[in-house]
């Protein structure tokens, strides 16, 4: 294969990859009270794991790898709670987690969304009787959008932001 043919179906590929995500099932299934609440130009999220695995985070960081590149539609991460717009949310809550959940819920300035990401985070999942587990994140904090999945896909998380930021064309 020469160096010609490779680069031309390299350019194909990440021109789909660009202008194509399959949408996955479970974004059709997504729960949402998020209404008429719209983001500035970015959309910047806070992220915070208060018990379960680390299989949604792992789909998270490849929702901003290389693949789907969330960033490209204004999408970021953030380290402090007051330049969120967005809480993102996985795993059930812990007793532990509590305290520091509803602390960075209330940094956040108005008008913020909460997602819940992941079956953990919605029902409590396989830990919801758990010795140490409080349950789903609305038992702590009002959640404003579900995604379900056992983890949600990284393309249900692009489809997701993409909608929340405005920034969706079919």
């Amino acid at each position: 294969m020469t160096v010609r043919k490779v680069s031309t179906i390299l350019r194909q590929n990440l021109r789909l990859s660009k202008n194509y995500l399959p949408v996955p099932e479970e974004a059709t299934q997504v729960t949402s009270n998020v209404g008429n609440r719209s983001v500035r130009n970015a959309l910047n999220i806070r992220y915070v794991d208060v018990g379960g695995g680390q299989d949604c985070a792992n789909e998270l960081l490849a929702a901003f790898g290389p693949d789907y590149d969330l960033e490209q539609y204004g999408v970021r991460l953030v380290a402090s709670p007051r330049h969120a717009d967005v809480l993102l949310v996985t795993g059930c809550v812990t007793k532990k987690m509590a305290d520091p959940l509803r602390k960075t819920y209330e940094a956040i300035p108005n008008p913020k969304i909460v997602v819940a990401c992941g079956d953990a985070a919605i029902t409590g999942g396989v830990f919801a009787n758990a010795k140490y587990c409080l349950g789903p994140v609305s038992t702590v904090i009002p959640v404003d959008l579900a995604v379900p999945g056992d983890p949600p896909s990284a393309a249900t998380l692009v489809e997701v932001f993409r909608q929340i930021s405005g920034r969706y064309k079919r």
